[in-house]
């Protein structure tokens, strides 16, 4: 981990009008900078770049953030690697955190396999393109199948000579220890005698996110008899097959820009489809769907379209993995290719145009296809039928989210009539598996985790909307405390205590329903408390992802106070004038007039069923209540000037 100090040198040294505008064309508009936003295609400039606050807002998109989460955005770093290519650009020195006997070693090992890995790519290129064998046997097979020097050379492909020992000897004579070279996959341990492995291949290097060289996928040159067609890195410190997606570092921008990811399957079929200017494409090795690489392509998009060969094989393949993509709330296309054909062949065949075209006019949804495909297989079986109804309704309970329910209720409207049974009895089949799958999951939690996750679970669609309407009346007033308190909290309320010690004084008897503003609060009490300075600026670079986008989400405005107000009104000192305390008291007292409002509605709720003692005590609450509404309305400058409402 980076430590903290080195953190507080590259969060004082940047300047995001530098960062932005070495992506962004940014002019300046008043106080901040406006340009083009880099997420979303638009003409007229909507991107907005605070220098003041440090922080960034697109109000086309949405998109928000500050210097490291733009970083981590458009150029799809993680949170250490934003840090590490700020600290390059500012010429800041990383420290590291003290790491255990344990730690160190797994560093050490990971960065003597990368240097292996690089220096093994540079002499596959090498072989390939300069000496007489590479061009012989290689290069002139990869000109046959339309590959261009410019796409080779783009994703490093390389060639290991028929020699048996070629590289072996060029990595000892660079003094790479002998002990870890098995480890990479390239050279292998016969009869005691270390040899290449991949002898007489051609070499397709993987990235990682970053560029890094982590593994090899070695293809048999021709096709293959008893040989097997690719050899790939063994699992080692730095390759994981099941976590990589082959392309993705060079496909990354095109998958954000395009807002889909094309998914193949081999090597070949990426490297052609890039060379046809079809970019947005990453390979999944010929394995089935992993967790992790579903979730390394919801990175960048929600939208994946699986390109398989037509092929029996091929179908079976592309269902894999189904179940799981669902989950992650990917919207999940299928196009198969032509049989006889795959994408590398079909693009050569047809051409980019008419592949596009192809790929737009074959999309067929996922779990629709899965449905055609079982049904067909099944026939006039009856049990078989059965078995599908079932796992049709499984899989359509992995779909949980609640901004996903109507997505739901038109598969199962969709199946149910494919399916011909009653579309009642599929919606109780579906809330079936999905109370299963709940209970399954609350014997794991907490009984507080527990519950929430079944309230939370069952929400409607009708509920869900009426809920927002009305957590969006209390979120501004709460979003509205929070601000003030990062904003002013360590400047003086009066002679006694600071503004925040003020807003922590009124909240004690009136909590914030929203707990993600409650954590804001407590994460500024402990730095507080330890003599900190948590301000909106210090917070922004804060590790936890939420943290930092709830702050920008709450201190991000379209509109800043022009200067021009002095100037209409001199006297007046609009712009420069300390509105701190003025500020913060009318915060508090929207929140305390909304939580009374809903106290007001509670009481009126009461009284309708109660008793009449306990009547005649809430009308005794429902005064005092009145009371506290007129006396802090009264307070409110709103109010004063004829226009507040609640």
């Amino acid at each position: 981990m980076i430590s903290p100090n080195t953190i507080q040198q590259i969060t004082s040294r940047i300047d995001i009008i530098d960062v932005v505008g070495e992506f962004v064309k940014l002019k300046k508009r008043g106080t901040n900078y406006l340009g083009l936003c880099p997420f979303h295609g638009e003409k007229s400039p909507s991107f907005t770049v605070s220098p003041a606050k440090e922080i960034y807002k697109c109000f086309g998109c949405g998109k928000s953030g500050n210097t490291i989460t733009f970083l981590m955005e458009h150029e799809k770093f993680s949170y250490v690697e934003a840090l590490k290519w700020l600290a390059t650009r500012y010429n800041i020195e990383v420290e590291e955190t003290q790491q255990s006997p344990e730690q160190l070693q797994q560093v050490q090992m990971a960065e003597s396999l990368h240097a292996i890995n690089s220096f093994a790519q540079k002499f596959f290129a090498e072989q390939l393109f300069d000496s007489e064998e590479g061009n012989l046997i290689a290069h002139s097979y990869l000109k046959e199948r339309g590959f261009r020097e410019e796409v080779l050379r783009k994703f490093q492909v390389g060639y290991n000579p028929e020699g048996k020992d070629v590289l072996t000897k060029a990595l000892v004579a660079n003094q790479f220890n002998k002990e870890l070279l098995p480890k990479t996959g390239l050279v292998a341990l016969r009869n005691e005698e270390l040899v290449d492995n991949y002898r007489g291949r051609i070499i397709f290097p993987i990235h990682n996110n970053t560029g890094k060289i982590i593994g090899f996928g070695a293809r048999v040159i021709g096709k293959a008899d008893r040989a097997p067609k690719y050899i790939n890195t063994p699992e080692n410190e730095v390759y994981s097959k099941s976590k990589i997606l082959y392309g993705s570092y060079f496909a990354r921008q095109a998958i954000d820009k395009a807002d889909e990811c094309l998914l193949v399957e081999g090597y070949t079929d990426v490297v052609s489809l890039h060379q046809a200017g079809i970019e947005n494409v990453v390979a999944s090795g010929g394995t089935s769907l992993t967790i992790d690489q579903l979730r390394l392509v919801k990175k960048y998009t929600n939208n994946l379209t699986i390109i398989y060969d037509g092929d029996s094989a091929g179908i079976k393949a592309a269902l894999r993995g189904l179940d799981l993509a669902i989950e992650e709330g990917l919207n999940v296309r299928l196009v198969l290719i032509p049989d006889g054909e795959d994408p590398d062949s079909y693009v050569n065949k047809v051409g980019a145009t008419a592949f596009n075209a192809f790929i737009a006019a074959s999309k067929k949804d996922f779990i629709l296809f899965q449905l055609e495909v079982l049904l067909k297989e099944a026939g006039n079986d009856v049990n078989k039928k059965s078995s599908i109804v079932n796992q049709i309704a499984e899989t359509l309970s992995k779909i949980s989210k609640a901004e996903d329910f109507t997505r739901q209720q038109d598969y199962i409207k969709q199946c149910a009539s494919l399916l011909r049974i009653d579309e009642a009895g599929f919606t109780n089949l579906v809330n079936k598996f999905k109370r299963d799958k709940i209970s399954k999951e609350e014997k794991k939690l907490p009984f507080d985790e527990a519950n929430f996750i079944q309230q939370d679970s069952f929400q409607t669609n009708q509920e869900f909307d009426e809920g927002q309407l009305l957590l969006q009346q209390d979120d501004q007033v709460e979003k509205n405390v929070i601000r003030v308190l990062f904003e002013y909290g360590l400047k003086n309320y009066n002679e006694e205590q600071t503004i925040a010690a003020y807003i922590f004084e009124q909240l004690e008897n009136y909590p914030l329903e929203n707990p993600d503003y409650e954590k804001l609060i407590e994460l500024y009490k402990d730095w507080y408390n330890k003599g900190l300075e948590p301000t909106t600026k210090s917070m922004l670079y804060h590790e936890d992802e939420q943290v930092r986008q709830l702050l920008i989400n709450i201190s991000m405005f379209p509109f800043e106070l022009s200067n021009r107000w002095d100037e209409i009104l001199p006297n007046m000192n609009i712009v420069n004038k300390d509105i701190s305390i003025a500020d913060t008291e009318m915060s508090l007292n929207y929140f305390k007039l909304r939580k009374i409002k809903k106290m007001f509605e509670q009481n009126q709720r009461d009284m309708e069923f109660a008793p009449y003692e306990e009547q005649m005590k809430l009308i005794q609450l429902h005064k005092q209540l009145k009371e506290f509404e007129i006396a802090i309305t009264k307070k409110t400058p709103a109010h004063q000037n004829g226009y507040f409402c609640i």
